[in-house]
């Protein structure tokens, strides 16, 4: 949650870290703001709304510096407004603060700061924090790096802070535990960010920090420290990463785009893996621990939101080909629980951002029980993916829509290689059920393709039902989970209620809700329920309700039932639920923009959930 940009250079602050704002809005917008180091001293501009609406109300400005932060908020403690808006400033004014995350022994600091005389301008976390570093600073250390030190060993919780001081103005103070922050070193400059997007029109040279490190970053001088003061050697890595991929490139949004990126998305990711004239699976992450994969007694796969869904859909997989039994675990539960956790599982983490907070305290904990830690991960050099003890990345590039479509995807074909390759060499498939799997993997991008041509036919289908106030999602075997999705997608963009299901359950209890105005969407390929689900269709006919049908070509049963029928190319049961989902992405988009939303940034939502 939340994003933060700053920079020190020769360049003007300001542009820099506003259009970086932009480019981290997906993680938060409730309010914005900057604070930049004007010869006058710090000036801080902050305003409730979108980061458009901060810039609109410092049009004319003059806002001169060479040095700066700025925030784009998603709430937490406070409602969005100006006075919670970061940056906030200390009480003598020479200090701002930016933070991503919470402070969650903040109320017991707060206390002590009031009754030494501080007061405070708003609800926030953050403004308890940099005023208990200003109270240190004053009373108890000659430097304000020595300050921010003693300060972060007393606070508990998830952070990320950059400090901008207005005696030292060319000098910026970060440190992080449990937030992502990235380091971009130019010639004289530094740049700063929740992510490298804002980075990447100016450098691909970045350093990653971890927990528990501080940064004192200087134009021509960045140093790496822990808390403890010890020097840290910064670690430089070169971005993978191209200034195209976060842009619109025409659509009109970027949840559009990412859709119709996936015949792209997915091959890149099978790419340079997946060799289906050679019959091979090469995965450098797997192969080195195929052993322990394949010798496994039991895969735990820990992951939230969308990446649960894949989790749930990987677990049909793994069970059916490898003969693994594998739990599929909401992280925020499995950390609070007392698991049994043995040494010798598999801890199978998946995360689009690789910064999940609770999917890495729950990976935490299971590392400590012997466990061994998988990663399946989007962004390189993430906290997840430094965090494993192997793991794969999904390629699927940067995803700017908040809700997540071809990061999803990407997952799918990296857990279905993985347990293909997995169930191969543990002798559970034979060669022929192999080469059929890798064959139908590899022609997934091109299906993707076809489904997309089919984007007018969805758009109709949209217009007709967006007026809905609920809908039902039904789905069996490997499509119950892309219900799952479904009934996600369209919750996150349109706004509409929406409920996934097992088909088979709906006769315990949402059969309730079916009359003439409730749209029900199977997903109902030919597989090996398709009877059974075609059974389920009619008794919502039989009570009026509406079916809308994502079905096989040439599905002339269903067709004849459905009311709508969205069709996919025909797939082996095990590969169609990369196929189902497309559709259902569609849906939630046409809906959600047919609605006036904007489905980039759907309300009370952020991209990247690092805080509880």
């Amino acid at each position: 949650m939340c994003g933060i940009v700053a920079y020190t250079g020769p360049r003007e602050a300001y542009p820099v870290i506003l259009k970086g704002l932009k480019r981290l809005e997906y993680r938060g917008y409730d309010s914005a703001g900057v604070a930049l180091s004007e010869e006058a001293g710090i000036a801080v501009h902050k305003k409730k709304g979108k980061v458009s609406q901060l810039e609109e109300s410092l049009i004319g400005k003059p806002l001169n510096a060479q040095s700066g932060i700025g925030h784009t908020r998603w709430a937490t403690h406070g409602e969005p407004s100006d006075r919670n808006a970061h940056p906030h400033r200390s009480s003598n004014g020479k200090l701002a603060l930016v933070h991503n995350g919470i402070i969650e022994n903040f109320a017991s600091l707060k206390r002590e700061l009031v009754n030494k005389g501080y007061s405070f301008e708003s609800d926030t976390d953050t403004e308890v924090l940099l005023k208990f570093i200003e109270d240190i600073y004053n009373h108890q250390s000659e430097s304000l790096e020595e300050a921010v030190r003693i300060a972060l060993r007393r606070v508990v919780g998830a952070y990320v802070i950059i400090l901008l001081n207005e005696e030292d103005p060319g000098t910026l103070i970060a440190a992080r535990k449990g937030s992502p922050l990235v380091i971009g070193i130019g010639k004289g400059e530094h740049f700063l960010a929740s992510d490298a997007s804002p980075i990447i029109e100016y450098t691909k040279e970045v350093v990653y920090i971890n927990d528990y490190e501080m940064a004192i970053v200087k134009p021509d001088e960045l140093i790496l420290k822990n808390l403890g003061n010890d020097k840290v050697t910064p670690f430089i890595t070169q971005l993978d990463m191209e200034l195209a991929a976060i842009e619109k490139g025409g659509f009109e949004h970027f949840m559009l785009k990412e859709i119709f990126e996936q015949p792209t998305t997915v091959f890149d990711c099978l790419r340079g893996r997946l060799d289906a004239k050679e019959g091979t699976i090469t995965m450098g992450g797997v192969d080195p621990h195929l052993d322990k994969l394949t010798n496994a007694s039991r895969i735990i796969m820990l992951a939230c939101g969308t990446s649960w869904h894949a989790g749930l859909v990987a677990e049909y997989v793994f069970e059916e080909l490898c003969r693994i039994p594998v739990e599929v675990e909401y992280a925020s539960e499995f950390r609070y629980r007392n698991p049994v956790v043995r040494e010798g599982d598999i801890i199978l983490a998946i995360s689009q951002s690789g910064e999940t907070a609770d999917t890495l305290v729950a990976m935490d904990m299971a590392k400590k029980h012997g466990a061994f830690l998988f990663g399946v991960v989007n962004v390189v050099g993430s906290s997840i993916s430094r965090m494993s003890n192997a793991g794969a990345y999904t390629h699927a590039g940067p995803e700017i829509g908040v809700a997540s479509t071809k990061a999803f995807t990407a997952q799918l074909a990296v857990l279905m290689m993985i347990a293909i390759k997995v169930a191969y060499a543990k002798g559970t498939i034979d060669q022929k059920r192999y080469l059929h799997l890798i064959g139908e993997l590899d022609a997934v991008p091109g299906k993707i393709e076809t489904i997309l041509e089919s984007k007018e036919r969805i758009q109709k289908t949209a217009e007709r039902y967006k007026d809905a106030r609920d809908f039902l999602y039904l789905g069996r075997g490997y499509n119950f989970p892309i219900a799952l999705e479904g009934a996600l997608k369209l919750k996150e963009i349109s706004y509409i209620h929406a409920e996934g299901y097992p088909a088979a359950e709906m006769k315990h209890g949402p059969i309730a809700l079916v009359e003439e105005t409730l749209p029900v969407v199977f997903v109902a390929t030919k597989d090996a329920y398709h009877e059974k689900i075609l059974s389920n269709a009619q008794e919502i006919k039989a009570r009026k309700g509406k079916v809308i049908a994502v079905i096989s070509e040439g599905d002339d049963a269903f067709a004849f039932l459905a009311d709508e029928t969205l069709p996919v190319p025909a797939a082996d049961e095990l590969i169609a639920p990369l196929l189902t989902v497309i559709p259902l992405q569609l849906l939630a988009y046409y809906i959600g923009n047919a609605k006036g939303l904007d489905v980039d940034k759907p309300r009370n939502l952020a991209k990247s959930v690092t805080v509880e």
